[in-house]
């Protein structure tokens, strides 16, 4: 199983960890700071993503998802310490939007999966935050501070997660390139143009999402605030509407 996980160096203290196996090419973020470090999102938890940290850091890991979907949170189980946003908490106790059956098959017939793994034993992790987020928290890392953004419309409880001193931004599933998804019950198109209003005015400098390429400039966040705009215009901007194709990226309503 160690080709599940794909070590990438953004800089000296800056990886990125990817599950290029996973139809959505799923990417985590370790941030290390002078005494801690974060880890933005732990991927599908197929394999144990805590090795994989622990080979880049003798540092202490607070683990953090940018929402409570399954292919965020899976490796959350080796991180004790973990933050979550209040809108998403009961997503942690037994009332996931999806089954586990479905969330098994869609392992299965989605995936490279390695060899030994039996899907049958994969579970929707659950479990209880040491610290609730409500957006606008500053994590010190020492001589490294993240501010976190409440960033909803794919989720209600979404988070990006700005670094101001470099231009970083974690996008996590508001921005990337391929088809953002905005059409199920749990999500509200309106709330992500507010979204993208806010993370577009950024002087971002990197854009870092949690699927699909990593490159991917600043630029598309004006572009895709500018579509949800039109659309909203349009009176498109709804769930039910369609899906709508602008090149490199594509939104399903």
């Amino acid at each position: 199983m160690n080709d599940w996980f794909t070590v990438e160096k953004i800089d000296d203290n800056t990886h990125v960890i990817s599950e290029y196996r996973h139809w959505e090419e799923t990417h985590c973020y370790l941030l290390e700071g002078k005494q801690r470090c974060l880890l933005i999102d732990t991927g599908l938890g197929i394999c144990d993503i805590f090795k994989t940290v622990k080979a880049l850091t003798e540092k202490p890991i607070t683990a953090v998802a940018t929402h409570i979907h399954w292919d965020h949170i899976g490796g959350h189980k080796y991180f004790p310490e973990f933050y979550a946003h209040e809108a998403e908490l009961e997503w942690l106790n037994g009332k996931f939007p999806l089954s586990a059956e479905t969330v098994r098959e869609m392992v299965k017939e989605r995936c490279d999966l390695p060899e030994g793994f039996d899907v049958n034993d994969y579970e929707i992790f659950q479990g209880r935050p040491t610290e609730i987020l409500r957006g606008n928290e500053t994590i010190d890392l020492g001589g490294r501070k993240i501010t976190v953004l409440h960033t909803p419309g794919h989720s209600p409880g979404h988070m990006c997660f700005w670094e101001a001193e470099r231009g970083y931004l974690f996008t996590g599933d508001l921005i990337y390139k391929g088809t953002l998804f905005a059409y199920y019950p749990s999500t509200d198109p309106e709330a992500y143009l507010r979204s993208l209003e806010a993370v577009s005015a950024l002087p971002a400098k990197r854009l870092f999402p949690a699927h699909h390429s990593l490159d991917i400039k600043p630029e598309i966040a004006v572009r895709m605030r500018d579509a949800f705009r039109i659309l909203k215009i349009q009176r498109k901007l709804k769930h039910g509407a369609g899906k709508f194709d602008y090149g490199d990226w594509s939104v399903l309503l």
